[in-house]
């Protein structure tokens, strides 16, 4: 009897912080849901009639929706394999024993804890400004011509700036693996003749697996939903060329007043999402069940 009565007294405890939770998400997904299905537009009221699946449909024919989709796929996997490859090789370097390890340590994860709109403006206005920038310093005192990052190369720069803030938390997560890696298990290998290059393919890449499946996982739901290092760089510009999913819903509820078209592409984001998540869950757990 004890024992039921603290699991009730737990239940009742806890049962606030869930139902203000559940209503955190729920209440506005039901409302974006709503508005989906209603012309909705803050410049031409028209009453707001239900009109089905229009918003749906007029979201997913829009042409910019097909380069917001191909833009996001590329973001993420140009991101993904920039933070994943470097991340194992920080994570190398970090685990050998070197001076000031711990000062490296604290320096390589640091870019983490900028905010994502100081790193974008920093990178736009101090690294890739063709004029000030120090890369275009750099181009025109070596005789080249500086490039235009945000014009000529849009999408490839916003991929470089979140690949190097989030560089940082690949690097802690797959050097804490690393960490758990049985060095007996290497100096055998060693001592059988392995290379060091197959002692990394065979040994040290099979142990990574799983935490390269983690930080897959968590990136590549927060990718999806990249904003900032948009707007205050590029504003999806040039044309669409660096417009993904998210800005593009940006731009139809809130510079385009169409709520009801914005909560399309809200909904419509939101079945992507999970169903990258579903699937990144399905393999994080082959991998912890081999």
């Amino acid at each position: 009897m004890a024992t039921k009565a603290s699991r009730a007294a737990a239940r009742m405890m806890i049962a606030p912080s869930v139902i203000l939770l559940l209503a955190w998400m729920i209440v506005p997904l039901s409302l974006t849901i709503y508005f989906s299905f209603l012309r909705y537009n803050l410049i031409t009221p028209t009453g707001n009639p239900f009109v089905g699946w229009e918003n749906y449909y007029w979201f997913v024919t829009d042409p910019s929706f097909q380069a917001a989709m191909l833009n996001t796929l590329m973001l993420v996997g140009g991101v993904l394999l920039i933070t994943v490859a470097g991340g194992i090789m920080f994570a190398l370097l970090l685990d050998r024993p070197m001076f000031g390890q711990g000062i490296i340590r604290i320096m390589v994860i640091a870019p983490f804890f900028v905010m994502p709109t100081v790193s974008a403006l920093v990178w736009k206005n101090m690294f890739m400004n063709p004029v000030n920038g120090m890369f275009g310093q750099i181009a025109t005192s070596l005789g080249f011509q500086p490039i235009d990052f945000m014009g000529q190369i849009p999408l490839l720069s916003i991929i470089l700036i979140v690949s190097w803030m989030w560089l940082p938390f690949a690097t802690l997560i797959l050097f804490t693996a690393m960490q758990s890696l049985d060095q007996e298990q290497l100096e055998a290998a060693e001592m059988d003749g392995a290379g060091s290059f197959s002692r990394f393919v065979f040994i040290v890449l099979p142990h990574l697996a799983r935490a390269i499946t983690v930080v897959i996982l968590i990136q590549t739901i927060f990718h999806l939903s990249i904003f900032a290092e948009i707007l205050v760089t590029t504003n999806g510009g040039p044309g669409t060329a660096s417009t993904n999913l998210t800005y593009l819903i940006y731009v139809s509820s809130l510079l385009q007043f169409d709520v009801g078209l914005g909560s399309a592409g809200g909904v419509i984001a939101i079945i992507l999402a999970n169903i990258v998540a579903i699937f990144l869950m399905r393999m994080i757990g082959k991998n912890l069940d081999a």
